[in-house]
């Protein structure tokens, strides 16, 4: 699961003993469903979790040899049980992609008129480096709170934001004492989380997004200082091409993942918008007054500088599909990350739950799947099952696999997508099996309902939704793979242990998978796999992508 430890912080954006060998009963019997599912045994979960999680391949980080190990293993795997390969040609099963990583190698700079503003004392930045190593002109545009919705929509007849530095205000409109306008109360929304507003601004081609905060810098020092330390380190994306802005004044690159975020001091923020800290205050308050953006500000002319170094790797997403019958043009995506932090300070971060139980299960789900298949009762719809690589540097792989789709995306009826499944956090210690599920609601209730049903019918875990809350802090529902599928208007559900302490720690191991709850969880998973694959209609989606 990905973490990124500046947007939980700021606000604006898995332990026990192993179980034993015998498999875990499925609680409901009879049927087909109930039947195939026994394929899904503790021993053959074991067998794989305790390779990928061995010291041989050395924490499995993208674009290193572990990593390249564990997806020839994955690859073995797959095309033992059948599968097919879905790409053709020679690595028929294996997605390769580039990955780029910029790392900081110097305070960043912003010049405005004869005063210069320097990081991290007057702003902070992350996110992969859009903005030009050297001083260069920036090209500012002001884009109120970066929100839009139906009834509120900062980007409407404002100029087009390709390729240029958007500018907007920290949170949402509020009426100065501290009731919000979209939910009319004092609970803000999403739409307050500096996550959203760079991914919208990124989805609308802009090179940067700067968040103005009210901050005095003193307070903005002791808010951002003990995130610093995160700043320092690498931001990954997805290569892309090389562009030449139409001025000619230096080379710029606009990588699909991530833009340079940055979040200023209110001083800062106001000179760059050409205007004073209790205007801007002003604008905040008027904005919810009228119920919709008042006239903006004109930025003034700056130039921007953010040293930093460019490396690249190439990793693969594993693949493996399974042909359907008579809807095999309807794919159904049962997917988990394989990748973890790797080796640091000779170290092994082997990632036993993270990064690891997830393939885990899918190839134990694979198994089940492809016996159903081989008894004639194979699934209507097409499965594929996909591992993602990059997933610990910012979801990556499974942004690359929906741009680059083996099957239109409009044809993908769901992802189901698990990411850890082998522990047991604190609020669920000695009480019975569990398992956090995220998204099965954001878009289509049909599919709740399908998946509890399920869970009724054949699994009877104790359900906890805790992760899915609309305002949920720890921002989880963004930072696993499924939301790549979100994003583009496909229905998601991921499936969860939760947040236990050695969470990307160097003691997420073996010794402490909970394999007996494995095996009942990814049964879980394999249920509603069934009936999604082999129902009549697929569920609608009934919402807004997020």
């Amino acid at each position: 699961m990905n973490k990124s430890l500046l947007l939980v912080m700021l606000g604006v954006g898995l332990a026990g003993q192993a179980s034993g060998q015998n498999p875990a009963a499925p609680a409901a019997s009879g049927g087909p469903a109930t039947r195939f599912a026994a394929a899904i045994t503790t021993d053959e979960i074991r067998r794989d979790l305790s390779e990928l999680a061995s010291d041989a391949y050395q924490g499995r980080e993208s674009g290193k040899p572990g990593q390249a190990k564990a997806a020839d293993y994955l690859t073995r795997q797959l095309q033992q049980l059948g599968l097919s390969g879905p790409l053709g040609g020679s690595s028929a099963y294996q997605q390769p992609f580039g990955i780029a990583s910029t790392t900081p190698t110097g305070p960043g700079t912003m010049q405005v008129g004869t005063a210069t503003f320097a990081s991290p004392q007057d702003f902070v930045s992350f996110g992969a480096a859009t903005l030009p190593a050297t001083s260069a002109p920036a090209d500012p545009v002001f884009m109120g709170f970066g929100i839009e919705t139906e009834k509120y929509n900062d980007y409407a007849g404002r100029p087009d934001v390709r390729g240029r530095d958007v500018i907007v205000l920290q949170g949402e409109p509020n009426n100065g004492l501290g009731r919000y306008l979209f939910s009319g109360s004092k609970q803000d929304s999403e739409w307050s989380s500096v996550f959203r507003k760079a991914a919208l601004a990124r989805d609308k081609g802009a090179r940067s997004l700067t968040v103005v905060t009210y901050a005095t810098p003193s307070a903005f020092q002791k808010l951002t200082k003990p995130v610093q330390p995160e700043l320092a380190h690498p931001t990954y994306f997805l290569t892309a091409p090389v562009v030449q802005p139409d001025d000619n004044t230096y080379r710029q690159e606009v990588p699909p993942g991530y833009i340079t975020t940055t979040i200023t001091h209110g001083p800062l923020g106001a000179a760059l918008l050409g205007t004073t800290l209790a205007d801007l205050w002003r604008y905040d308050k008027e904005s919810y007054k009228l119920g919709h953006p008042p006239t903006g500000f004109q930025p003034v002319a700056f130039r921007v500088a953010m040293p930093h170094k460019r490396e690249e790797v190439t990793t693969t997403n594993v693949l493996g599909l399974l042909e359907g019958t008579d809807k095999k043009a309807e794919l159904l995506v049962i997917s988990a990350h394989y990748d973890h932090l790797g080796t640091r300070h000779d170290t092994i971060y082997h990632g036993a739950d993270d990064g690891g139980s997830g393939p885990a299960a899918v190839l134990a789900l694979a198994r089940a799947f492809t016996a159903a298949k081989a008894a004639g009762q194979g699934p209507r719809r097409s499965i594929l099952f996909l591992l993602d690589s990059g997933e610990e540097q910012g979801l990556l792989g499974s942004e690359y696999y929906t741009g680059h789709p083996v099957f239109p995306l409009s044809s993908t009826v769901a992802d189901l997508n698990i990411d850890m499944l082998g522990r047991t956090d604190k609020a669920h210690a000695g009480k019975p099996n569990y398992l956090y599920l995220l998204g099965s609601d954001r878009l289509s209730p049909e599919l709740h309902t399908l998946s509890e049903d399920a869970n009724v019918q054949y699994a009877r875990l104790r359900l906890d939704y805790k992760y899915n809350a609309p305002r949920e802090p720890e921002h989880l529902y963004y930072r696993s793979d499924h939301y790549n599928f979100a994003r583009n208007g496909v229905l998601g559900i991921v499936y969860t242990d939760g947040l236990h302490p050695d969470y990307h720690r160097a003691t997420d191991d073996l010794s402490k998978i909970e394999f007996d709850k494995l095996t009942e969880r990814a049964r879980l998973v394999f249920f509603t796999a069934w009936e999604l694959a082999n129902r009549d209609a697929r569920p609608a989606v009934s919402a807004p992508k997020p």
